[in-house]
């Protein structure tokens, strides 16, 4: 983990650490489809219900070779229980998020963010899924509206790359217009550092509405090792208050109470449905895709 790369495509190290992975919402679906939604890889054996035509993407023994042979295009058997899936990246950009380790400065927790929003949407692309994106900072909400992940790959690359995380997080309200937008069968996945108050509770909303929700949560190697091994000025990234302070004699205290910190807000989010998954700067981000996919389709 050193420099920033651009987005798409995606290096061959993370493009190997998709492989078998899936995002399947948790709650069943209804109006939509019959049961848990189907991607691509899990729709054999269900009855056939048409054609459409086929996509990048799609699995070459989904095409129908027999059709391909009689009208020379390329059709895709789809199934009854087949539909897509909308999925919502919420992502945090306020001054917490532009924090990086001492021993990588050039690998902010935003770079790794934005890195797992191109994972994530190289998923829904594999499984035919829409995609929408929801960015909140002190500018308030930056809102790309859902549509076919493939279309939205772009356009989510350059609006990330436009963005610098900054400020604080803006008054609750803000996410209204984002409210509006999710459907009930809808799944959203939320990239924070996990601290903004604001948002836990924009969180715990959501569930409660009976929205899929999911929070992978990104921490840096130094919230979780506590490695200052002396003197050391501790700055508040979103307020700029600073506390000197000896790392050695302030370590079991911090890990003590951060530890307890997050045990606290993970039990609120579980309690209120809502999904955690947490990983960290110095691992590979498809390291806590696999952790927030592995959990994500049980109910």
């Amino acid at each position: 983990m050193s420099t920033p790369t651009p987005l798409f495509p995606l290096p061959a190290s993370l493009r190997a650490g998709l492989r078998g992975l899936s995002l399947r919402p948790r709650r069943g679906r209804g109006v939509r489809g019959l049961g848990l939604h189907a991607s691509r890889q899990q729709g054999e054996g269900l009855e056939f219900s048409q054609y459409r035509g086929y996509q990048p993407g799609d699995e070459p023994r989904r095409v129908d070779w027999k059709l391909y042979a009689r009208a020379g295009k390329l059709f895709v058997r789809q199934s009854e229980r087949e539909a897509p899936l909308t999925i919502w990246l919420l992502l945090d950009a306020s001054a917490s998020m532009a924090q990086a380790d001492r021993a990588t400065p050039a690998w902010r927790r935003w770079d790794a963010a934005c890195q797992l929003a191109a994972c994530i949407t190289e998923l829904a692309i594999a499984q035919g899924d829409n995609l929408g994106l929801a960015v909140v900072g002190p500018g308030g909400l930056q809102l790309l509206p859902a549509t076919s992940a493939l279309r939205q790959r772009d356009a989510l690359a350059l609006q990330l790359a436009r963005i610098t995380p900054q400020g604080s997080w803006p008054d609750s309200d803000v996410l209204g217009p984002l409210y509006a937008r999710i459907g009930r069968e809808d799944l959203l996945i939320a990239i924070s550092d996990g601290f903004e108050d604001a948002l836990s509770s924009a969180l715990m909303r959501l569930s409660a509405s009976g929205r899929d929700t999911w929070l992978a949560q990104l921490l840096t190697a130094e919230e979780r090792d506590f490695p200052f091994a002396a003197g050391h000025r501790f700055v508040d990234p979103e307020t700029g208050l600073e506390l000197p302070g000896h790392g050695p004699a302030l370590r079991a205290g911090y890990l003590q109470r951060f530890t307890a910190a997050q045990d606290a807000l993970h039990g609120r989010l579980h309690a209120a449905g809502v999904h955690v998954a947490t990983g960290h700067t110095d691992a590979p981000v498809t390291a806590l895709l696999a952790r927030l996919c592995a959990q994500g389709g049980q109910r």
